[in-house]
């Protein structure tokens, strides 16, 4: 099963890119024209057995800003091309080349910045084997995170002590009981914006 992914994911990737192609060019032309700075944010990111790779993502922030690495719906650092970009998770087609070189998966656990995914402890660590994806149960399941912070007191505290143990529990079920059949139904999902049962749970 694992080599299967494997494959789709490198093929799935390449078709991706040699089909969305127009697409990509097109955002990076609207970021060019209004947003000042480079057109891609690349930043280190915890991959396989916990090595730190670059993930690409289209820019939608500030350029020079100092936030936080936990992002809130409708916060300043995120430009009104950006907060579109992400909403339909245009900024995230970049990623595709990082499936094709083999630093991510379609379907895996969000690639944490360090301080996250590094510091899992004990049977937790089963996370690292795999490798990070574009999307995943706990990414479907909170799809709408950032809305959903925005509306807590302490979004930091929220995200540590609720939301990421969370996702800690979802990632560790999905690499305990991988399926094939799951991971194309997890993408479908994600394409069209709908929900899945996944462990007995709607996600």
């Amino acid at each position: 099963m694992k080599i299967l992914k494997y494959i789709f994911d490198r093929l799935m990737a390449l078709l991706g890119l040699l089909f969305l192609w127009p697409v990509l060019l097109i955002v990076a032309i609207l970021i060019k024209c209004k947003m000042p700075g480079p057109v891609f944010f690349v930043q280190q990111r915890v991959g396989r057995n916990g090595k730190l790779f670059a993930c690409h993502k289209f820019r939608s922030m500030t350029m020079g800003h100092n936030g936080s690495s936990v992002s809130v719906a409708g916060e300043s650092r995120i430009t009104p091309l950006g907060a579109k970009l992400r909403k339909y998770k245009l900024d995230e087609l970049p990623e595709l080349w990082d499936v094709l070189i083999g630093n991510m998966s379609f379907v895996g656990p969000r690639p944490d910045v360090p301080g996250y995914a590094d510091k899992l402890q004990g049977e937790d660590c089963i996370i690292l084997t795999l490798r990070p994806g574009i999307t995943g149960p706990a990414t479907l399941k909170y799809r709408n995170e950032e809305e959903l912070l925005a509306t807590v007191e302490n979004p930091i505290k929220y995200n540590d002590e609720v939301i990421y143990p969370d996702k800690v529990r979802l990632n560790r079920y999905y690499a305990e009981h991988y399926s094939f059949t799951k991971d194309i139904q997890m993408i479908f999902c994600t394409i069209l914006g709908k929900h899945m049962m996944y462990n007995d749970e709607l996600i």
